[in-house]
């Protein structure tokens, strides 16, 4: 790639009409990634336990007990069934995250179909887990308590509206964070060539500030991750408890 904004274009089909070729990028690149992803995961895990015994196994623990306090939290005792799942899942956004700021790489989070494909099984996943704890009682999470009556229709379609949109601003939260930082460092990075063709001393400055943006980037890599299990832990709170 000549650009970190061509890992943005959509290419579902690039058929070659005289040579019939066919070509289907993008689906080999996400496989792709999905090993490298897995084998980074795979290396973390084994070679801090096993090489690096002491401090990897304390960062190991750390991580794991800030995922398990987190899930707690917001789920309380019943729901740290799902913490496996949800550590699995942040480790998974924050490797796929960071994977993206290394030089000629392909940030597949940033492609909206990832962060999607993720919302939606997960949200489907709770609402029928809810319908199975509490069977049709699972419905009154679309009825706040105290509206009234007369209001009661209006409001229940927000809530299903609400409830169904909750996969949409899962995903696009995640998609857009990081779309918003390569961009501005593509914006900066194209700046920095621009005034270095001028002098060399034009160009300092903003190469600093592309530096800064970069710990930047690693931060929000850290903390999109972050939030998406904050949200998966709240939502799926009300298929646990059954109520609004």
């Amino acid at each position: 790639m000549f650009s970190p904004l061509e890992q943005f274009e959509i290419f579902l089909l690039d058929f070659h009409l005289f040579t019939f070729h066919l070509i289907i990028p993008h689906f080999f690149i996400y496989f792709i990634l999905m090993f490298i992803i897995l084998f980074f995961i795979c290396f973390f895990f084994l070679f801090y336990t096993n090489f690096i015994s002491n401090i990897g196994n304390h960062i190991i623990e750390l991580l794991y007990l800030f995922i398990a306090s987190l899930t707690s939290r917001h789920c309380q005792i019943n729901g740290l069934i799902f913490f496996p799942l949800f550590f699995i899942t942040f480790i998974f956004i924050l490797f796929s995250n960071l994977l993206g700021l290394t030089p000629l790489s392909f940030t597949f989070t940033s492609q909206l179909i990832i962060p999607v494909s993720l919302a939606l099984i997960f949200n489907l996943y709770f609402f029928f887990y809810g319908f199975y704890l509490h069977h049709f009682q699972f419905f009154r999470i679309f009825i706040p308590k105290g509206v009234p009556t007369l209001l009661l229709p209006l409001v229940v379609l927000i809530e299903i509206i609400s409830y169904l949109l909750r996969s949409f601003s899962l995903s696009v939260r995640l998609f857009a964070n990081i779309m918003a930082g390569h961009s501005l460092l593509y914006i900066l990075s194209s700046f920095v060539v621009v005034l270095s063709q001028i002098t060399i001393y034009c160009g300092i400055l903003p190469f600093i500030i592309i530096i800064g943006v970069c710990f930047l980037e690693i931060g929000i890599a850290f903390l999109q991750a972050y939030v998406f299990i904050v949200l998966l832990s709240i939502y799926v709170t009300d298929s646990i408890t059954g109520g609004h």
